[in-house]
């Protein structure tokens, strides 16, 4: 039997097909604190929990098509950076059938996260607390506005746990901090944003000491604006020299 015969003869119903779905982790930092935009759900199961943007997977759709059109969809986002994060794949991760999803994670500098809450009011920014150090893992909880706990639906809450595990694993090494900040930036902000990231207080010279010998910084020679003290000086990354 040659190649064209078997797949004519071939029965796709041989073996169970699992469903695929893509979830969406938009990540900014609001505040000194990584936060995420999630909707709330209004269909069983899990109505009135609140969840990652996401959907499934058309059958004649690539994952990269799927992430972009829930985005457009669900996050009223035109285009972002979207890179896989991990596949969740768990048996019963979903009461309804078998279901895999495909994690995507987007960094979003604060004009882009609230360019996406203007467009889709009903996202909620909740803020996510880690509350292990380092890149030690486990849980994390989802806070609203006003600091209550929100209860997520399926894994999602373990999927901003892997997305804050791997947000502080490549920290030092990526250039994933400046992704959640304007073109030009401060040190100061700099710091705010791995700061945020990492949970905890940097030592400002030796922070500043480091990322200046790293060579990915171009100092622009420009200043902030609108400071009420000395303005700070605006700087850009130099994404060649980090490639």
């Amino acid at each position: 039997m040659n190649e064209t015969d078997f797949l004519n003869d071939y029965d796709p119903s041989a073996f169970q097909r699992p469903s695929v779905a893509v979830d969406l982790v938009l990540l900014g930092i609001r505040a000194g604190r990584p936060a995420v935009l999630l909707v709330k759900r209004d269909q069983l199961p899990h109505v009135g929990r609140w969840a990652l943007p996401g959907g499934f997977v058309g059958i004649d759709e690539s994952l990269d098509a799927a992430a972009a059109r829930v985005l457009r969809e669900k996050a009223g986002m035109a285009e972002a950076h979207l890179e896989q994060l991990y596949t969740f794949g768990a048996v019963e991760r979903d009461p309804r059938m078998r279901i895999i999803s495909v994690a995507y994670l987007a960094l979003l500098t604060e004009q882009a996260f609230d360019a996406a809450l203007g467009v889709k009011p009903a996202l909620l920014p909740a803020a996510i607390h880690v509350a292990w150090a380092g890149e030690t893992g486990g849980p994390v909880d989802m806070l609203a506005p006003g600091g209550e706990k929100l209860t997520l639906a399926f894994d999602h809450a373990d999927i901003l746990a892997t997305a804050m595990l791997r947000l502080r694993g490549k920290l030092d090494y990526s250039d994933v901090a400046f992704a959640l900040l304007p073109e030009l930036f401060t040190l100061r902000q700099l710091q705010d944003v791995h700061e945020a990231i990492l949970g905890t207080a940097l030592n400002k010279p030796a922070f500043r000491r480091r990322q200046l010998d790293k060579g990915w910084l171009m100092a622009t020679g420009a200043y902030e604006s609108g400071a009420a003290f000395r303005p700070a000086e605006l700087y850009r990354f130099q994404r060649l020299m980090a490639d």
